[in-house]
Parts: structure tokens; C-alpha cells; sequence
């Protein structure tokens, strides 16, 4: 094994800053931040619009996610606002209603994208990675070693392109795998060097959560993909895996 002391590949951090503005507590704080966090953006929570607005006023982010029914100023009324004066920024609009005015309305003042709850956090990180790739100060990168038309990281090594151009957001663990796999890609990878990626102390890492997380990567590729070419991530018996051209 090597003497690597990080889990995550070395690749750049992705760029995407994103503030979550969701006056459930419990929602955003147990699912939608944790959520994104491991999908590998840069989150922070807000419970209503005068917190969004003072977070902004600190930092600057790239996407805002709102809740349409929030305390106060409303998430219409905040995205209309925020598009006025920051015309770059992504907006992606959560409701727990299907009314059609306000996803109507939502659109028209400035949302990029609109979101039924209840929604996946894997939804939510898919939208944000294809909403970056429009944003004006969008500097995702790809790791790059396949052409268009063959399954290949993006974004940093945070999604998976299917062959059909499919987008799959990847969890750290899943990056982290499938980047040293696509850096050595058409050789094997040893089960030691992999798991040297995935975790700080090899020693107790159970190797059987390796083989749990190649199976559910293959699983969620070939779901995504059903019509396609299966990935190429396949098992060296005794050894370990590759990813195949």
C-alpha cells in the first residue's frame, strides 16, 4: 500500500458553491446538506431570506437552492430579487405543492429549474451539475480521457457520463473509486490501492465494503443507462479491477 494520507483523488475541488435555503430544520440539515456535502459541493444552510441575504453579503455563491413556502419573503419573491442583481447566479426552486402558478411564476422571475418535493438528493446534485455547465463563471473540468459517446468522468471526477450522455452524480466514495480507475484506465488497479483511496486507515477498512461499492456503482450506471454499453468496471480475479477502454 502506499503512504497516501488523503481519501479523496487528487483532483481539483469542484468550484460549485451553493446556499440551501430550506426553513425545515430536520430537511435541511439532516438530508439536503449532508446530501450535497457527499455529492461534493460546497454547501451552506439558511432558514429564511434574511439569513440567505446576509450569507450572501459574506460569501459568494454560485447556485441557490429555495424553498418556495418560507418564513417571511417568500421564494418567489427572493428569487425575482436576487435575479435582478445577480443575473449570473443559478436558481433552483423546491416546493412541496404542484401548484401550476407558481411553477409558472417561478420560471418567469428567474428560476433556472423547478423541483417537486418530495426529491431525491441524487436528483438535486444531477440538476446542479447540468446547471453549472451553464452558468457564466463555470470552470468545471473534465478528467478526461474518452471522447463523447463512451462513459467518462466530468466535472472534476463528480459525474459519470453515460455513453447516451446521461449524467450520473457521484458520491465521494464512488469519485474517488472511479478516478483512480479512469486515471489507470485498460489496466488493473490492486484492491490495495483502491482502498488506500477510499479511506485514512486501510487497516480497518472491511474489504468487503469494496466490492459493496463497485456492485452499487455498476448497478446505478447500468439503471441510468439501461440501453447503453454496461460500464466497463470489471474484476481481475485475485487482483483487483479495471476500467476498461
Amino acid at each position: 500500500m502506499n503512504d497516501r494520507t488523503t481519501p479523496t483523488p487528487d483532483l481539483p475541488e469542484p468550484p460549485l458553491k451553493v446556499a440551501v435555503t430550506e426553513d425545515d430544520a430536520l430537511l435541511r440539515d439532516r438530508v439536503l446538506l449532508p446530501g450535497l456535502r457527499d455529492h461534493g459541493f460546497n454547501v451552506q444552510g439558511y432558514g429564511d431570506a434574511t439569513e440567505l441575504y446576509r450569507g450572501l453579503l459574506a460569501e459568494a455563491f454560485d447556485v441557490v437552492i429555495l424553498d418556495i413556502a418560507l418564513p417571511g419573503e417568500d421564494g418567489l419573491s427572493i428569487a425575482s430579487h436576487l435575479r435582478r442583481i445577480q443575473p449570473g447566479l443559478g436558481i433552483v426552486m423546491l416546493t412541496g405543492t404542484g401548484n401550476r402558478e407558481n411553477h409558472l411564476r417561478a420560471l418567469r422571475d428567474g428560476a433556472d429549474i423547478y423541483l417537486a418535493k418530495p426529491v431525491d438528493v441524487e436528483i438535486i446534485a444531477v440538476t446542479l451539475h447540468s446547471l453549472s455547465r451553464r452558468l457564466p463563471r463555470t470552470a468545471t473540468g473534465t478528467v478526461p480521457t474518452e471522447p463523447p459517446g463512451t462513459w467518462r468522468l466530468l466535472s472534476d471526477g463528480w459525474c459519470l457520463e453515460t455513453p447516451t450522455g446521461r449524467i450520473i452524480a457521484l458520491t465521494t466514495p464512488e469519485r474517488s473509486l472511479l478516478a483512480l480507475l479512469a486515471r489507470h484506465r485498460g489496466q488493473t488497479v490492486e484492491r490495495e490501492r483502491l482502498i488506500d483511496a477510499l479511506t485514512d486507515d486501510a487497516s480497518d477498512f472491511d474489504p468487503h465494503r469494496l466490492e459493496a461499492l463497485v456492485h452499487r456503482v455498476r448497478r446505478k450506471a447500468a439503471a441510468a443507462a439501461p440501453d447503453a454499453p454496461p460500464l466497463p468496471l470489471l474484476s481481475v480475479r485475485g487482483k483487483g479491477y479495471v476500467l476498461a477502454s
